[in-house]
């Protein structure tokens, strides 16, 4: 006989954190019945809308991606930030450095990775 836990009684899904579709923040999990969410906020979802429209308006593929010189610049400096901080866990693990600071230097490649998954 199968059984179900209270969560999915109630209709409310677990899983992986979900993010928003425009700013990269966090979903709250809270009242996950019917469709999950794609966006934070009214506001995200509105920004969404308006790029979506802007690019219907110009005649560019559905799911082409448009972004700014200003976002372009800043996509590329967070992956040179990121490239140097893998090269530097790489150097100091090939020369024997202490395991505390490869633990330091993997962190801050963690963090540098997670600020590069918002794209804007």
């Amino acid at each position: 006989m199968e059984t179900t836990s209270d969560t999915e009684s109630l209709g409310t899904r677990s899983g992986p954190p979900r993010h928003c579709s425009w700013c990269g923040r966090r979903i709250p999990g809270a009242g996950n019945v019917g469709r999950p969410r794609m966006y934070c906020a009214q506001s995200c979802r509105q920004r969404a809308y308006e790029r979506r429209a802007a690019v219907q308006r110009g005649g560019l593929p559905e799911d082409a991606v448009v972004l700014s010189a200003g976002e372009l610049d800043s996509l590329q400096d967070r992956l040179f930030q990121l490239r140097c901080a893998a090269e530097d866990v790489a150097t100091a693990a090939g020369e024997g450095a202490r395991p505390q600071e490869v633990h330091a230097l993997a962190q801050r490649l963690l963090d540098s990775a997670r600020d590069l998954e918002r794209i804007r």
